[in-house]
């Protein structure tokens, strides 16, 4: 019973200020709408891919020696060290350079990057961009000044692009249709919590339960308010 008339009391300062709960989370919704969807700009990812080991048998060896897992262990490695020569300054001054890019190294550099896939010889190479053509052109660019630096760096020919990177049709962020969801579920917890912050705040007497309620004693009687007419 107890729990029932607290349960109607929390109700009842919700619905005096219903104005607050509706329009606080529509206003946020509203808001980050217009943010996700016309100011801030879609940003798009290409990736390409590529493996990376010793391609030719020695002397001697046969496919299956090849594959030995000592060996694919050591290209697995190799993945981790190419990974740092893929994103050198020197593989990125190139990348600038085909591409006539007005960016800075360290500019470049923020948008890429190289990820070893684990437990294989295959390098990631991401790029996100809010142009999506340039996002692909830079990881392909990539790729092929990074092939480049490994022949003349290491003089062996052990890079191959496995896929090469296409021009994205969607942007991964902002997700637009999530940031709206949030920001009205974030609007609705705020409007609730004003809500009992003002109540709490509110001292006032208004009604004959509020009489009751900080006096402690019961109301007798209430005087209608009622108009004299001319």
């Amino acid at each position: 019973m107890e729990e029932e008339i607290e349960l109607r009391q929390y109700w009842d300062v919700l619905r005096k200020r219903w104005m607050i709960v509706v329009a606080l989370p529509l206003i946020a919704a509203l808001t980050s709408g217009v943010i996700s969807f016309f100011v801030i700009k879609p940003v798009y990812q290409a990736s390409t891919t590529l493996i990376v080991g010793k391609k030719a048998l020695e002397p001697g060896q046969d496919a299956a020696k090849n594959l030995e897992n000592s060996v694919l262990q050591a290209n697995q490695q190799l993945a981790k060290t190419y990974a740092m020569i893929a994103q050198s300054r020197t593989v990125e001054q190139n990348v600038i350079k085909d591409l006539n890019l007005s960016l800075t190294v360290e500019g470049l550099d923020s948008m890429i990057s190289i990820n070893p896939v684990k437990t294989t010889e295959i390098l990631e190479i991401q790029v996100t961009n809010t142009n999506s053509e340039l996002a692909a052109s830079i990881a392909n660019t990539m790729a092929q000044e990074f092939t480049k630096a490994v022949i003349e760096i290491k003089k062996v020919d052990s890079v191959s692009i496995v896929d090469t990177a296409v021009i994205p049709d969607k942007p991964i962020k902002p997700n637009k249709i999530l940031n709206v969801l949030i920001a009205f579920v974030v609007g609705l917890m705020a409007s609730v919590g004003l809500v009992f912050l003002l109540e709490y705040l509110d001292n006032t007497v208004k009604t004959s339960s509020d009489v009751e309620k900080l006096l402690g004693i019961p109301v007798l009687g209430i005087i209608p308010d009622y108009e004299m007419g001319n």
